[in-house]
């Protein structure tokens, strides 16, 4: 099978690429693949899968919805599955959006919201161009990739992202956020700045492709500040922080900010395909048909969602991933006192990552010839992070890479797991790194070590050369 795929499926696969795997059964946090091997999966479908792999209330209420004989299939019509579904979702915002605010059910992919959340915000504003930072991933439509970081669009204006190991201004903690929100209101405020009042901005409360960046809480509400001064809609991102994944419901809950507009997806369908904006009613000024999608109704998705959002709420998952994501990163701070591979550990809840780096690279301690405070971080190693990944994965243990040179290693497990597996994972993830950084036995790295699920130890790794 993994044969054929790669000889049948496009260059762009990403995933398959690094994770030569073939999953046949899969229940919380374990995939079984076709060779009886078990994996620890804390990608979670990127972050998708909230309750982990085939928990008994998303089957249940798929079931549900199968064995009623409702349609599958309903455009934007309304429907008891969709009313249910709108209802729970409501009963989760912010206090402040709730009341007032206006759904828009999208294509079944992320991206599309995001496409939406701009256009809704051009239409009701007239402007076109839009604030994004420096880091951001919203999105694979040119749309969404156009506010992304390493894109280029004339309507999109690049705004700095602050965070303490590489601060862009070289300070990181409260004064790395009040620099950034100074240079965000110069640029709106100065006549000659060349940057025109925008459409709206939008932002990631963590980023999670960017590295696994959270936001300063003060930072995010003087961004708030700043567009509500200026009447330009706030656009926050939860698509991948939803849900309880940060430790609030919503990411913004940390830092009391109300957007006027969340991009939502990923976890509000229950492993299941679903996008939704929502947004404060005075925006709704799209004629009918201004975002249509063939696809906008999946009932399946629908009933998955309602059942998962309830089941975090009522079972407080979001506060179960505050204090376990708590435990863990503090885990991973303690490794990297061992390590000096590892730069940096961050995150917020069950959203983690763990910068490596090369110590022997030239960190400099200058830019431009005017010199730079303190020691500058050492260079990411992407190299070795895609190493560990390798590693990892011999060791039963599914991890992502991402940030800027691909040099973080990302924990996304799901809000589900237990006290015990979290210390599997980073006990895995322990070993991973320690076998990575001392090139391994053989110079591939691995030592075959057995799982604690009983999968077959190997000396040549899970899938035979």
């Amino acid at each position: 099978m993994l044969r054929r795929q790669s000889a049948r499926e496009s260059a762009a696969r990403t995933y398959a690429r690094s994770l030569p795997i073939v999953p046949v059964r899969a229940r919380g946090l374990t995939i079984e693949g076709a060779d009886g091997r078990r994996y620890l999966d804390c990608l979670s479908g990127a972050g998708s899968l909230a309750l982990g792999h085939n928990h008994p209330v998303v089957l249940e209420a798929i079931r549900g919805v199968l064995d009623s004989g409702a349609p599958l299939h309903v455009l934007d019509l309304a429907t008891p599955v969709k009313d249910a579904f709108t209802s729970e979702l409501f009963a989760t915002l912010p206090r402040g959006l709730a009341d007032s605010a206006r759904i828009q059910f999208c294509g079944p992919a992320g991206t599309d919201a995001v496409e939406a959340a701009l256009k809704l915000v051009r239409t009701a504003t007239g402007r076109e161009g839009l604030l994004a930072f420096s880091g951001a991933y919203h999105g694979m439509t040119a749309g969404a990739l156009a506010v992304s970081g390493g894109a280029h669009s004339a309507r999109v204006t690049r705004l700095p992202y602050p965070q303490d190991y590489r601060c862009p201004f070289g300070t990181g903690g409260e004064q790395g956020a009040r620099l950034a929100a100074r240079w965000t209101e110069t640029l709106l405020d100065d006549p000659k700045s060349g940057v025109r009042t925008p459409a709206g901005m939008i932002v990631e409360p963590v980023q999670g492709e960017g590295g696994v960046i959270p936001a300063p809480d003060g930072w995010l509400r003087r961004m708030r500040e700043i567009t509500a001064d200026r009447d330009i809609p706030f656009i926050a991102d939860e698509i991948q922080t939803g849900v309880g994944r940060t430790g609030a419901f919503w990411a913004v809950e940390h830092s009391g900010v109300v957007p006027d507009v969340m991009v939502l997806s990923k976890a509000i369908g229950g492993s299941l395909p679903l996008a939704v904006i929502v947004y404060r009613e005075e925006l709704d000024a799209w004629p009918p048909g201004a975002h249509a999608g063939t696809f906008r109704g999946n009932q399946l998705a629908m009933a998955a969602g309602a059942a998962t959002l309830k089941y975090v709420r009522e079972n407080g998952l979001a506060e179960r991933a505050a204090l376990l994501g708590e435990r863990m990163t503090a885990r991973l701070r303690r490794l990297g006192e061992e390590y000096e591979r590892i730069g940096d550990v961050r995150g917020r809840g069950l959203m983690i990552g763990v910068e490596l780096v090369d110590p022997g690279g030239d960190a400099g301690g200058s830019a431009g010839g005017l010199a730079v405070e303190g020691p500058r971080p050492h260079p990411a190693d992407p190299v070795l992070a895609a190493a560990v990944q390798r590693e990892c994965l011999r060791r039963g243990l599914i991890v992502e890479l991402g940030g800027r040179h691909s040099s973080v290693v990302r924990l996304l497990p799901p809000l589900t797991i237990s006290d015990e597996q979290a210390e599997a994972v980073l006990d895995r993830l322990a070993d991973a790194i320690a076998d990575a950084q001392r090139g391994g036995r053989d110079g591939r790295g691995g030592r075959g070590v057995p799982t604690p699920t009983g999968a077959p130890d190997s000396d040549d790794g899970p899938f035979p050369e």
